[in-house]
């Protein structure tokens, strides 16, 4: 008879615990103003940088061909003997890394242009410079035309608009991994780490938002355990695609920040080698269907909308790093709330699991709550990074792993201002 009332008040006391737990996990921040910094070379991404011995480098810009926009050679390293000074390094102190060619239409190899976001630096390499760039990248169906053997590439019937008139396509965002051995100043193409087909891009008369056909791009990954972690935008259909069966609503339930990883030990031939979350685990493919994390979605209630909608509402373009003061993983991230990624508001997330050993805690993140507000501005590209400070050169921290104070920045854009630039510092309590 015991038994029976054991199991019931144990589960009880379980569940208080769990959620006194819970109830204590509340980090608090506040924005504290700052010396502006303002940065001189191109910045439309995460900043990818990294520690090359006492080096501090970073590597901002945009590479390769784009029919929209014009081919662009603005992807480029600067370095430093901290963050700060390298963040006002002048525009001459900016170089040209040497990068793969752009393959011909219907070779293999490198298509479209590409933007680092988070660089992954190999701890079996004592001199630093083995690095793995995860880079976003975007094409078109004339970039990257589809192919039926394959079911790579798009088709141009019913293509949706791009952002800059309406004779400018859409883009398609997918994410690839580049390497190099020499700290960043030439890279090899090693693949696609994750993409959408075809068969998922959001068409006319649907796609009415000037952003994205579909894919998956603006990523920020971090290691954990044996896998690299990659947190992404999610833009396509949760679904096949057709205009007759098209449902907005599972649009939305598809769209927002996701989280897909890959073996350390298969960065150098990552094509078809990464998972996404499906919901329950790893499972679904690299170009298959995922889950967003669930707590990061906005409800339909609070303004939550599709991606291919001009009342569009998602957050998007994360950046994520260890906090070493907090202990737990920082998000921050931005909202779109119309058409163009248009949105003055910059949030942030945590997630107090110290790894991702059990796939589910890549999932537990907290409610975004609102850090920045800029009325009038476009926010994009919101991001941590290190002080100038003894503690964080010492610690080697970028804006992957930082400590109780960092710089925030974040690209403000509205007509005759346009800069990457930090007006704040951001202070934690536990």
């Amino acid at each position: 008879m015991k038994k029976s009332y054991i199991k019931p008040f144990t589960f009880l006391i379980s569940i208080f615990f769990l959620s006194a737990f819970q109830a204590e996990f509340s980090p608090k921040f506040k924005l504290l103003p700052a010396e502006k910094i303002t940065f001189n070379s191109f910045v439309d991404c995460n900043m990818a940088e990294v520690w090359v011995g006492d080096t501090f480098r970073i590597f901002p810009g945009k590479y390769g061909e784009d029919p929209l926009w014009g081919d662009a050679r603005d992807l480029k390293y600067a370095d430093g003997a901290n963050a700060e000074a390298v963040f006002r390094s002048p525009k001459e102190n900016f170089h040209n890394p040497i990068m793969p060619e752009n393959a011909s239409v219907g070779k293999v190899g490198l298509h479209g242009a590409v933007w680092f976001e988070t660089v992954y630096q190999s701890p079996k390499d004592p001199s630093g410079k083995t690095l793995y760039a995860v880079y976003h990248n975007e094409n078109y169906p004339q970039t990257l035309p589809y192919n039926s053997k394959t079911k790579e590439g798009y088709q141009s019937k019913n293509w949706p608009q791009g952002i800059t008139g309406e004779t400018s396509p859409a883009a398609v965002c997918r994410i690839g991994i580049m390497k190099s051995l020499d700290g960043g100043k030439s890279w090899e193409n090693k693949g696609i780490f994750i993409e959408d087909l075809d068969d998922r891009m959001i068409l006319k008369p649907h796609n009415i938002s000037t952003t994205f056909a579909g894919g998956v791009g603006d990523p920020s990954a971090v290691a954990s355990g044996d896998f690299l972690y990659l947190f992404y935008g999610e833009y396509g259909y949760a679904g096949k695609y057709t205009e007759d069966t098209y449902n907005p609503s599972i649009e939305k339930a598809g769209q927002c920040i996701s989280v897909a990883r890959i073996a350390l030990k298969d960065l150098d031939k990552p094509q078809g080698k990464a998972k996404r979350w499906d919901g329950i685990g790893f499972n679904a493919p690299y170009n298959g269907i995922g889950k967003p994390i669930t707590s990061l979605q906005i409800p339909s209630a609070q303004g939550g909308g599709p991606a291919s909608s001009p009342k569009a509402g998602y957050h998007w373009g994360p950046s994520v790093s260890w906090n070493t003061y907090l202990n737990c993983w920082v998000m921050m991230m931005a909202k779109s709330v119309g058409k163009s990624w248009q949105g003055s508001e910059v949030y942030i997330s945590f997630n107090k699991n110290t790894n991702f050993e059990k796939p589910s805690k890549s999932q537990e993140w907290t409610k975004p709550q609102l850090v920045f507000s800029k009325p009038g501005y476009i926010l994009w590209y919101p991001s941590l990074q290190p002080l100038n400070t003894p503690e964080d050169i010492k610690a080697k921290n970028t804006c992957l792993k930082l400590g109780k104070r960092a710089r925030f920045f974040v690209k403000r854009i509205k007509p005759g201002d346009d800069e990457y630039a930090s007006e704040h510092i951001i202070e934690f309590e536990k």
